[in-house]
């Protein structure tokens, strides 16, 4: 078959549970060999969702940190695409430089629309919490601290069926969001394709092998949640192995182009 700019489709591959767990040794392998690029890729991410809650907070919209901060993590595979070019590097015995990796990004252009495709997410994702908030808990709402706005969701019947309904939508979406990037951004980066072939392989990956890249995708939520318990701190080291992580399992998902000529 062949895709969109007339090349033909990776082929996807079936993976296991062990696959998932050996691409986290490797990931956290990477992550010991090379480390400051990292806590580098690490730090930014960190940053990113720590601006992202006091600028909520100085603008007196702390009922948003909650589904900023949860909706942050939509946009880790974006971020951790200089994660994966450290492990193609390594992978192919080379020593990656950050002027290289910032350069093998700007070259990739299917990557900035596979970019848009997360941030358009991410943005219907803080719409449809608005509109919840505004349902549920009135459209003129306004809570003068976080603390305030976790009592009024825990302790009422509103706030409960806001957090039930809220969940199960932002599961969806983040559930669309993983099967459309787990293995695109990789792909884009490692080949020339457009990112409507890397969206379409990615969605086929998790089609083939349900079970052990739903278990993915869970290991990946419960990690960022832990890690960004501590002031966001405990992503200077799981964002770095998750995204190295991410690299090795997208080489077991999608069989080499030498493996497919052979």
């Amino acid at each position: 078959m062949a895709t969109s700019s007339g090349k033909s489709d990776p082929v996807v591959l079936r993976i296991s549970a062990a696959d998932v767990v050996e691409a986290l040794v490797r990931g956290l392998r990477d992550f010991q060999a090379l480390p400051f690029f990292g806590l580098l890729f690490g730090a930014l991410y960190a940053a990113g969702g720590i601006l992202i809650v006091l600028s909520v907070t100085a603008f007196g919209m702390v009922y948003l940190a909650y589904p900023l901060a949860a909706g942050f993590a939509l946009i880790g595979p974006f971020v951790a695409i200089g994660l994966y070019e450290v492990s193609r590097c390594r992978e192919a015995g080379r020593v990656p430089t950050l002027p290289d990796i910032l350069r093998i990004m700007r070259g990739r252009s299917e990557i900035g629309w596979m970019a848009f495709v997360t941030l358009f997410i991410f943005i219907l994702w803080m719409y449809q919490a608005r509109l919840l908030i505004a349902l549920f808990l009135g459209v003129n709402a306004s809570f003068p601290s976080l603390q305030e706005f976790i009592s009024i969701v825990l302790t009422t019947s509103e706030g409960l069926i806001f957090l039930m309904v809220g969940n199960m939508i932002g599961a969806a979406l983040a559930l669309i969001l993983f099967s459309l990037t787990v293995v695109s951004f990789p792909l884009l980066l490692d080949r020339d394709v457009d990112f409507v072939t890397a969206m379409i392989t990615s969605v086929r990956a998790v089609v083939m092998s349900p079970v052990p890249m739903v278990g993915w995708a869970a290991v990946i939520v419960v990690l960022l949640v832990v890690s960004a318990l501590p002031l966001f701190l405990g992503l200077l080291v799981t964002l770095p192995v998750l995204g190295h992580a991410t690299w090795h399992l997208y080489r077991r998902t999608v069989a080499p182009v030498a493996a497919v000529a052979g």
